[in-house]
């Protein structure tokens, strides 16, 4: 969230540099309502200030004995008036908190002003796409023969867009997880198994609420209000809300795997087939919390954790800088790393590298406090390390066979038992 004192600064400039993310934004609406806010809280401090006055008046001349029926009429009347204007504050309060709460974050000074991702900057590439000499296939087409998952029961079990996996798609899945979260805990990173359901102002928090309610899945009923996490994001950055940290607890850098879960499952299509695009998929999350000048240097630890787990896996892939059209509602500057996946012939996103500043910290009231100063809201950043959907394709895709068969990277190994160097096809 951003704060209101900032905008009022500047309005115009803040305006414009939000459009640069959603065209749509105005702030004529927010500086309205705080002008309204500032000019009722003056007429209270008035009406209080004539209420005071009229009370020590009302003492003295008890004090001499006369009578004061009138004056505390005055009173009431006073009291009366101060009562309606706090009740009118608190409801234009409330209604430019949700206006504030609509507003995306402030895109950092160096970011590229586009409207969309076809003008995303390619920062880094590493490594080569792999060439074949035989006719390859998607990932769809060498399950066909491999068995690793079964989008077909997936289906019947919950509908499309739920993968199941099965013997060694599961265990290869497994051997991910646990590959990437080792790799973390040994950047520094200390893993969290977080709830998987959680409450409405724990969205808030991230930023997910209210602006994406519709892309959420949701437990809604006599007993709970709970939402299913779309990434541990959410239930990181809660970790810590109403909290005031020592400077020295910071940074706090956590990682996750969860499932995760989301409405939006993408377009119909070849591209979107199979482990593309689903409403649940597994990730391990990176989360760190810092002083706002350690974030740069936080930042591009996260980024460094991330791509150790591609270079370890062999894995083609290039860093998108995105312009301000196409980053998140929260982030300030996000890095996208993509993955080639020759079977749809383009290039994937298999983690976004965020840093958000103070956005997510003013929703969830997470501050820090420096010596004796006062507290100030930290700075929150998040990263994928890795999303293993797409993952799980790169692999498949890149490391095919002539025979259908699937080489494991030998990183892997020791996760899958060594004798497991590579998928067969079932006969």
């Amino acid at each position: 969230m951003l704060d209101i004192k900032e905008i009022r600064k500047d309005p115009k400039a803040i305006e414009q540099k939000l459009k640069t993310k959603s065209p749509d934004v105005h702030l004529h609406h927010i500086m309205a309502l705080d002008e309204r806010i500032r000019g009722l809280k003056a007429d209270v401090e008035e009406l209080k200030s004539k209420r005071n006055a009229s009370s020590k008046e009302i003492g003295l001349k008890k004090q001499r004995g006369e009578n004061v029926s009138s004056f505390m009429e005055d009173m009431g009347v006073l009291s009366e008036k101060i009562t309606v204007r706090d009740h009118e504050i608190a409801q234009i309060e409330q209604e430019l908190h949700f206006a504030l709460a609509c507003l995306p974050n402030l895109p950092m000074d160096d970011i590229p002003v586009f409207p969309g991702p076809e003008d995303n900057v390619c920062v880094k590439e590493w490594g080569e796409k792999r060439s074949f000499s035989f006719p390859f296939k998607n990932h769809v087409e060498l399950n066909e023969k491999l068995k690793l998952f079964d989008f077909a029961r997936g289906a019947k079990i919950s509908g499309s867009g739920w993968p199941l996996y099965t013997n060694m798609g599961a265990r290869l899945e497994w051997a991910l997880i646990n590959f990437m979260l080792d790799i973390h805990r040994k950047n520094g990173f200390t893993q969290i198994m977080p709830p998987l359901l959680v409450r409405p102002e724990t969205m808030f928090g991230s930023a997910h609420l209210p602006k994406f309610e519709s892309q959420l899945f949701k437990i809604k009923d006599e007993d709970y209000q709970l939402y299913f996490i779309p990434t541990s994001e959410s239930p990181l950055n809660g970790l810590h809300a109403g909290e005031i940290l020592d400077e020295h607890q910071l940074p706090l850098k956590y990682t996750a795997y969860t499932p995760c879960f989301r409405r939006e499952a993408g377009a119909a299509g070849s591209q979107e087939r199979g482990l593309i695009r689903t409403h649940q998929f597994n990730k391990v999350e990176l989360f760190c919390l810092c002083k706002p000048e350690d974030s740069p240097n936080i930042y591009q630890q996260m980024l460094d954790s991330a791509e150790e787990v591609l270079q370890g896996l062999g894995l083609h892939y290039r860093n998108m800088l995105l312009t301000t059209g196409d980053m998140s509602f929260a982030a300030a500057k996000t890095i996208d790393i993509e993955v080639w996946l020759p079977g749809q012939n383009r290039y994937y996103e298999v983690s976004s590298v965020s840093n958000c500043t103070d956005f997510q910290a003013r929703r969830s009231e997470t501050r820090y406090r420096s010596k004796q100063d006062k507290p100030h809201f930290i700075h929150t950043l998040n990263g994928s390390g890795l999303a293993t959907s797409r993952l799980m394709v790169a692999l498949l895709e890149n490391n095919q066979q002539e025979d259908g068969s699937v080489l494991v990277p030998k990183i892997l190994h020791r996760y899958l038992g060594e004798e497991i160097t590579k998928l067969t096809p079932s006969k």
